[in-house]
């Protein structure tokens, strides 16, 4: 019994990291109809900036508060300067993406070298508490609970707020959200970068448990882009029931059967999309 709660836990808190990835990637896509492939890229490079300042500082909430400002920064940079000149140009846009995913990794390699690194935990959560009989390592649940606050508050601020219903409208329709009045180039560039602070915000608190390293943009990529094909591009509900999906397969596949653990996760992708093409959550 211990076994099975311990590794549904293990899924859980790795599919709350994914949903935090996802969420960014299905806003901006959302919106803006930007396939992002650099989004792997912004957890990496969370993950990093978060490992220097822990290092510099000691200090868990400045790691987290200095990734998500860098990443942020960057994300800004790369919509102002370089995606706004593709506007609606998918293709060009996409590929854009993926050039500026291969000078992230290179980059990434040359500043920290090859070697894997782990972020330390805070030191409010560094001991194991008991649960259910067994014992389980108080970082991990304080994931599975961080994160869905952050879902509950991305539900709030998309349903319940001004500024989430002006993404709405943008969503529907872009020339009809322009004509009543609402900045869409300022709000593709908030949303372009809160997808990026996601994203970097996923690096950071999952860099103490799957650590930040060379390859982790793609590796973290590939689940991202399954995690939104399951749940459906532009749904955050759909990032949320897809990660949890993808992270508990990829723990149990991982577990039971090792060299299938890729096919745990694609067929069920497979599976899905052979029903529903939109995804789980995604419209029609």
């Amino acid at each position: 019994m211990n076994f099975w709660i311990i590794q549904t836990l293990n899924g859980i808190s790795f599919g709350m990291l994914l949903f935090l990835l996802a969420s960014g990637l299905s806003l901006i896509y959302g919106l803006m109809k930007i396939l992002n492939l650099t989004h792997g890229s912004f957890y990496m490079l969370g993950g990093y900036a978060g490992l220097v300042a822990v290092k510099y500082t000691g200090s868990f909430i400045l790691a987290v508060l200095a990734g998500c400002a860098c990443v942020t920064i960057i994300g800004v940079v790369m919509e102002r300067f370089f995606l706004r000149r593709l506007h609606l140009q998918e293709m060009p846009q996409t590929l854009l993406t993926f050039g500026f995913l291969f000078i992230f990794s290179d980059l990434a390699m040359l500043i920290w070298g090859s070697n894997p690194e782990t972020l330390p935990k805070p030191a409010l959560f560094e001991q194991s508490i008991p649960l259910l009989g067994t014992f389980y390592p108080s970082y991990r649940l304080f994931i599975i609970g961080f994160g869905l606050a952050v879902a509950m508050l991305l539900w709030w601020v998309q349903e319940g707020t001004r500024i989430g219903a002006m993404i709405r409208a943008g969503v529907d329709n872009e020339e009809i959200a322009r004509a009543l009045g609402i900045n869409v180039s300022l709000l593709f560039t908030l949303v372009f970068a809160f997808g990026a602070f996601l994203a970097a915000l996923g690096g950071v608190m999952g860099g103490p448990i799957v650590g930040v390293f060379p390859g982790a943009d793609f590796e973290i990529m590939l689940l991202g882009f399954v995690v939104v094909i399951i749940g459906g591009l532009g749904s955050l509900k759909g990032a949320l029931v897809g990660g949890l999906a993808v992270g508990l397969l990829d723990n149990f596949g991982k577990v039971f059967f090792p060299e299938f653990a890729l096919f745990t996760i694609f067929a069920p992708m497979a599976l899905i999309l052979a029903v529903r093409p939109t995804g789980l959550f995604g419209r029609e």
